[in-house]
């Protein structure tokens, strides 16, 4: 039997009805975006802040001063950025998660591993490629603002199988160089992030849509939400004080055609208002005229530098990037402070916490990294800014007593508080070379040169070069090269002198320097070692008697008790390079036999060094991080380093040899975006997986300074056939 026919309903009711049904069922099917955001967020104060691993694959920022803000690349996304100056950290990373809101969602530095290089030679702006096989792909290019203090970060999503997808935008902020005690909240369609003297502020173009502020490692955490069920549906309108994180869609990016491209800008400020402006103004900006400024204002760097050298020709690319990581290195407040490097590896940046927050180690400045720098950029042809260095030096880090702390933030505020002659030396070694021998840098020469000569070994105490710290930063004691820089400094300061009337003390620098030259064997070579039956010279002695084993604890997991004897290093070459020794000295011939086979690394890009014997600054055996070891447990490895590799170039050049293999091999050690590490892997043979293939980057300091500071100045030195940093005053004086 049929069933009965229902009553019929109007026409109009029926699309009501129909209507009501439909709005129910979106409304149940799609999330909560359009609602206003819940309180505060729970979750305080979040998981413990850490910094982003030290591998970078990039590092830029705009070559105008008026833009104070440089940023890393590390995994794919953003890493720190730094700002309002370059020993601060104000950001730890910012980064994209894609999801088709139903059955993934992945975040680039977990999910994606893209690819990151530089699109220019001639410029610091870099792109990056990722996503998912066949699903979609991901194109980032990052630069900053050359007009104001803003990073911009031009994006496109593209649909690879016809879905669409959602982006979302990730903003861990670290503000004032560290993460636990930042604020942060929506503003609109801005996120709104802030530490006392120090605010960030993140938009979009196309503007922001949902978003939510809360605590690292928590419910809160947008990305944790995302995850979940790759909805944000836990959306809270602030955050803080805590190690908070700042999530967003973009809104009507979809991947599809005409649905694409996004542009993120972030504003920093002292104060939020500040930020937002200043984020607001950036965001007006056409990406085309950002992107143009930024790389004609690097293109006209390089036009103002020499022409790259014909001894570089074969490396070019990786001179360019040298020349340029160089100058990107200057803090823009603080000219002539020239950090080490924009990151903190290892434990540095996420193990202990008085040593990652606030954190320091690599971007900071040493007065040696400084002479490395100078010395580099002055045979590039940026006098302005080697004579910078001199003056920041002398002006701002140097010590009423006339010495140097071991090293110091942007502004000279001392941090770690060791003292190494070799860094009370060398600022007078590189005001000489730079010409800076007016009076008011004569004061300052005169203060370290005056240091020097009255220093005091602490064991007899007798005036001599024992410094409580050699280069390498962990031992004391009579060293070749830390030597070496006194007496090119004590060379260097009398020749000032002269020159400003001070007659007196340039005779009696000069005497004493020609006194330690003529003990310097003495105090550092043996010549009953157990690495050769010739002389060779020691890492260091701690007795001034290298004939005597006088054992010592190594440092860095390193033996308890070592003969000295069997410590060697290569840094005694500073007695060539500097023009102490012939190049052809016969000790330092059979020196550089043992060091070849105690420290000599070979792999596919050429050959490199390892720092000393016994070393353990470097990864495990299994390629996990360094960190800090008992003495004695030999946990830990010191890799190779490409810039020893360079200063063996050197030395081929001094001796009249062709030096051009050494030149490539560091340049090979360079990654896809041509930034040099402080180590590269040595291939000892792991009981794990390996954390790198041989000759390539560790994740260690990248991009190390001193390693593209060597790149720049290896090559110059070939160019001419000498050392560059050779100073006709000291080589005169003792190769004449």
């Amino acid at each position: 039997m049929p069933a009965p026919r229902p009553a019929r309903r109007p026409l109009a009711a029926v699309l009501a009805a129909t209507a009501a049904v439909l709005l129910g069922a979106s409304l149940l099917a799609a999330p909560p975006a359009a609602a206003a955001p819940d309180g505060p967020a729970p979750g305080s104060p979040g998981a413990k802040s850490t910094w982003t691993e030290a591998d970078k694959t990039g590092f830029g920022t705009a070559r105008a001063r008026r833009s104070n803000v440089w940023f890393t690349l590390q995994r794919g996304r953003v890493g720190e950025v730094f700002y309002p100056d370059l020993s601060t950290p104000s950001v730890r990373s910012l980064e994209l998660v894609v999801t088709d809101g139903r059955r993934f969602t992945d975040r680039e530095s977990v999910d994606m591993r893209p690819a990151t290089t530089r699109p220019d030679a001639r410029s610091l702006r870099f792109r990056q490629v990722g996503g998912r096989a066949g699903r979609y792909r991901i194109v980032k290019q990052v630069t900053t603002d050359a007009r104001r203090a803003a990073l911009v970060v031009r994006v496109r999503l593209q649909s690879l199988d016809g879905r669409r997808y959602r982006l979302f935008v990730r903003h861990d902020p670290a503000l004032n160089n560290g993460g636990m005690d930042d604020r942060a909240r929506t503003v609109g369609r801005t996120l709104v992030a802030s530490d006392g003297q120090v605010a960030t502020a993140l938009r979009s173009r196309p503007r922001l849509g949902a978003s939510s502020n809360g605590y690292v490692g928590r419910a809160s955490d947008g990305w944790r939400d995302l995850r979940r069920d790759h909805r944000l549906d836990r959306r809270h309108r602030s955050a803080g004080p805590g190690n908070v994180v700042q999530t967003a869609r973009v809104s009507r990016v979809t991947g599809l055609p005409g649905r694409q491209r996004a542009t993120l800008t972030l504003g920093f400020g002292r104060r939020p208002a500040a930020a937002r402006a200043t984020a607001a103004a950036s965001a007006r900006t056409a990406w085309s005229s950002i992107q143009r400024r930024y790389d004609r204002g690097w293109h006209r760097y390089l036009a103002s530098l020499k022409r790259v050298p014909a001894s570089a020709a074969p490396v070019r690319r990786q001179y360019l990037a040298s020349a340029l990581v160089l100058a990107a290195a200057e803090d823009k407040r603080n000219p002539g402070a020239v950090v080490a490097s924009p990151s903190a590896p290892w434990v540095w940046g996420d193990e202990v916490p008085d040593l990652s927050s606030p954190s320091g180690a690599y971007h900071l400045v040493w007065s040696r990294d400084s002479y490395e720098f100078g010395s580099a950029m002055w045979a590039m042809g940026d006098k302005a800014a080697a004579r910078r260095i001199v003056d920041w030096l002398f002006r701002v880090q140097q010590k009423p007593d006339g010495s140097f702390p071991q090293n110091s933030d942007v502004e000279g505020e001392p941090v770690w508080s060791e003292l190494q002659l070799d860094e009370v030396a060398l600022p007078i070694v590189l005001a000489r070379l730079t010409g800076k021998t007016d009076r008011a840098t004569y004061r300052g020469v005169k203060r370290a040169a005056t240091f020097l000569e009255r220093f005091r070994d602490e064991e007899t105490g007798r005036p001599a070069p024992f410094s409580p710290q050699e280069r390498w930063e962990n031992q004391s004691g009579y060293s070749p090269n830390s030597i070496a820089a006194q007496i090119a400094g004590l060379v260097c300061a009398a020749d000032i002198a002269r020159r400003n009337g001070d007659q007196e003390s340039a005779g009696r620098w000069l005497r004493l320097a020609d006194r330690w030259a003529s003990q310097v064997k003495g105090w550092t070579v043996t010549t009953n070692g157990p690495l050769s039956t010739r002389p060779y010279f020691l890492r260091l002695t701690k007795n001034g008697l290298p004939d005597t084993a006088s054992p010592y604890e190594m440092g860095d997991g390193g033996p308890v008790s070592i003969d000295q004897r069997r410590v060697v290093d290569p840094s005694f070459l500073a007695l060539t390079r500097w023009g102490i020794l012939p190049a052809n000295d016969p000790v330092i011939a059979s020196s550089l036999a043992v060091v070849d086979q105690e420290l000599k690394v070979q792999t596919p890009n050429g050959p490199f060094w390892r720092r000393f014997s016994f070393d353990g600054y470097g990864e495990t055996r299994e390629g996990r991080q360094w960190e800090i070891t008992e003495p004695g447990t030999g946990t830990t490895l010191g890799r190779a380093w490409p810039l020893l590799t360079g200063e063996r170039g050197e030395q081929e050049v001094a001796a009249g040899r062709d030096a051009s293999s050494y030149l490539a091999a560091v340049a090979a050690a360079a990654n896809e975006s041509d930034m040099i590490s402080e180590q590269v892997w040595d291939g000892r043979p792991p009981t794990g997986r390996p954390c790198c293939q041989l000759g390539e980057n560790t994740r260690a300091a990248t991009p190390l300074v001193w390693s593209h500071g060597l790149v720049v100045r290896l090559a110059w030195s070939m160019q001419r056939g000498r050392p560059a940093d050779q100073q006709d005053v000291v080589a005169r004086r003792y190769l004449d």
